[in-house]
């Protein structure tokens, strides 16, 4: 998917992870992985434009369907399901395909940007700014009704973390939800490991699904240059992966994407192979072998009754 903004390349970003050996390297962890290939749509140089509010709504929208058609099936199968982005527009069709079967469910974004625009809030029409909104019933109907669930998890259970770039308008909208939101200066003053303590805790009160979205950006561009809408000041190589590893020891992860790697800005696949090495964190890579394993994510934890994670 590349339809969500405006900067080509993020539509190979699924073969850069590839590249950089996400299924093998999941699969040394121990998971056995499924590889459904790329799922086909549209890309900028064939899609109808649309409206300069919201650019190519009908394509994005066609290929969020075909994106939650197979993580419907992930989930009907009992498999944790990967989705490898592509830009942030690919999360309508992640949490449509997830809500077919439970809306209520937790979210823990993050993200240099609240993704919090409607159509009415923003100032570039790219639908990829207004993903969280959509998915929380805000802004166009037919975002907001995607699939005919609205909202499509629940936005007390929603944490945006490492955010620092928002318009003005998107800032409103969020102030007036029941989202939490973690900005930069909240993990430059609490630190990672508390900002990621409260957001597990937020997420997952009362639910026993929940969602991580990861954009890339969200890393300070310094560490992972290879991304559409870079914004200074972000997370550390470290702190990223700190982030990681605590979602698997809290074990409450059940699906999960990583998006908005864009190979065509990059340098020599770094960002790919940073975004490989914190899904192995997320998936349980560490250091060391602790002597007690803890929780783990929610296949780790079932690991006899089903598959691991696919993609």
């Amino acid at each position: 998917m590349d339809l969500g903004q405006k900067r080509r390349g993020v539509d190979m970003g699924p073969t850069a992870m590839r590249i950089a050996g996400l299924d093998s390297r999941l699969a040394d962890l121990g998971h056995r992985i499924t590889d459904f290939g790329n799922v086909s749509g549209p890309d900028l140089s064939t899609a109808r434009h649309g409206g300069e509010k919201i650019r190519y709504l009908d394509d994005i929208l066609k290929m969020c369907n075909n994106i939650a058609d197979q993580v419907s099936r992930c989930v009907s199968r009992k498999m944790f399901p990967l989705v490898i982005g592509g830009d942030q527009s690919v999360s309508i069709g992640t949490l449509g395909g997830l809500a077919r079967y439970t809306t209520r469910r937790g979210i823990i974004w993050i993200d240099a940007h609240g993704d919090f625009n409607t159509h009415e809030t923003t100032p570039s029409g790219n639908v990829h700014g207004m993903a969280l909104s959509a998915i929380l019933g805000y802004g166009h109907p037919r975002l907001a009704n995607f699939r005919r669930i609205r909202p499509k998890a629940l936005e007390e259970n929603t944490v945006l973390v490492g955010c620092r770039s928002i318009d003005e308008g998107e800032a409103e909208l969020i102030e007036r939800s029941n989202i939490a939101v973690y900005t930069m200066k909240e993990v430059d003053k609490l630190g990672i490991a508390n900002v990621m303590r409260e957001a597990i805790e937020i997420a997952g009160r009362g639910v026993e699904n929940v969602h991580l979205s990861l954009d890339i950006d969200v890393l300070d561009p310094r560490e992972a240059p290879g991304t559409g809408t870079p914004v200074p000041g972000g997370l550390t190589y470290r702190e990223a992966h700190l982030a990681m590893e605590m979602l698997f020891e809290a074990g409450i992860v059940t699906s999960a994407e990583l998006v908005e790697v864009n190979p065509i800005l990059d340098q020599s696949n770094r960002t790919a192979e940073i975004g490989v090495q914190l899904l192995e964190s997320l998936m349980g890579k560490r250091i060391l072998k602790p002597k007690d394993e803890g929780k783990g994510l929610r296949t780790k934890r079932k690991k006899t009754e089903g598959p691991s994670p696919v993609r």
